[in-house]
């Protein structure tokens, strides 16, 4: 499993925007580039950061998903502050 983190930063003012624009952007049909890829939104409300987690099957799929994610807006009131890419050699969550 290999794992895309991504690091933004949104006025904490306006988290729950931000949140409602991610769940909009997941919601229905899976963008191309995304399929069967799971992710997880970390938010820390005070400050405003937050962490995309996306995990992929295998390193290929991972490669196409940042595309995919790279071609998408992080939202009107976030800006993307880094990219990351990681290995996943143990993982207990199931879903």
């Amino acid at each position: 499993m290999y794992a895309r983190l991504a690091t933004f930063q949104s006025d904490p003012a306006s988290v729950d925007q931000a949140i409602e624009f991610v769940r909009s952007e997941v919601a229905g049909d899976t963008p191309e580039g995304l399929e069967g890829a799971k992710m997880l939104m970390l938010i820390d409300r005070e400050s405003g950061k937050g962490i995309g987690v996306t995990l992929f099957d295998s390193e290929d799929a991972m490669r196409r998903g940042d595309e995919a994610l790279n071609n998408m807006s992080p939202g009107a009131s976030e800006r993307r502050t880094s990219v990351e890419f990681y290995e996943v050699p143990v993982e207990t969550v199931t879903g």
